[in-house]
């Protein structure tokens, strides 16, 4: 026999799945950062890389390199950071480090995708969310400067990789990459920098 619902069980389930439709509307808009692209190539240079594929890698970047990290770091955040970092590329679009762009403008298109794509979410995860975007964004704390180092470091090594990739098609010098890509670098993890300094030398040099 079916047992019918009290009152509380029904608001209750109401809720839970006004919750549940929420969170899987955010995912399904989610599924658009995969039409991103972005400005360099894959390792192997058959096509451009997609802002989704970039935050996957970047992920597993940070979770392999976390030795690296300058201070110490909890990797759970850091994770959940490049996971969302991207997110509002589905409206700002992919705007290379490298590329001749207003930031003002840039930024504000930004807070305003973060208002949209975050809102989608259940108020909890839609705060924490925005939070930790917006501590990534800031780059002040341990973990968001190690996640802001990774998120530097990938696209290097996609160049790299491809003998220099995408980097000639922005006029790309060795001063660029260290001004515009080697501080953040650094400042999260020295001896990757350090590390990637010879093969950039040796890129530019031969």
């Amino acid at each position: 026999m079916h047992r019918v619902m009290t009152p509380a069980e029904s608001r209750n389930e109401t809720m839970t799945q006004d919750r549940l439709s929420k969170q899987l509307d955010f995912l399904v808009e989610a599924d658009k950062l995969k039409t991103v692209q972005r400005a360099n190539t894959l390792c192997d240079a058959s096509r451009l890389e997609n802002s989704a594929e970039h935050s996957w890698h970047i992920a597993l970047y940070a979770m392999i390199l976390a030795e690296h990290a300058n201070h110490p770091i909890r990797i759970d955040r850091v994770l959940k950071m490049l996971l969302i970092h991207d997110l509002v590329e589905i409206d700002a679009g992919d705007n290379p480090i490298h590329g001749d762009h207003d930031v003002a403008a840039v930024e504000a298109i930004e807070q305003a995708a973060a208002d949209r794509i975050f809102g989608l979410l259940p108020a909890d995860q839609r705060d924490s969310f925005r939070d930790l975007w917006e501590e990534f964004e800031a780059t002040e704390t341990d973990d968001a400067i190690f996640a802001k180092s990774i998120d530097r470091v990938q696209p290097v090594i996609c160049n790299l990789e491809t003998d220099g990739g995408t980097w000639p098609d922005y006029n790309v010098t060795r001063e660029q990459l260290e001004s515009r890509v080697g501080v953040k670098v650094d400042r999260g993890a020295s001896s990757v920098w350090r590390h990637l300094k010879a093969r950039i030398s040796a890129h530019f040099n031969g």
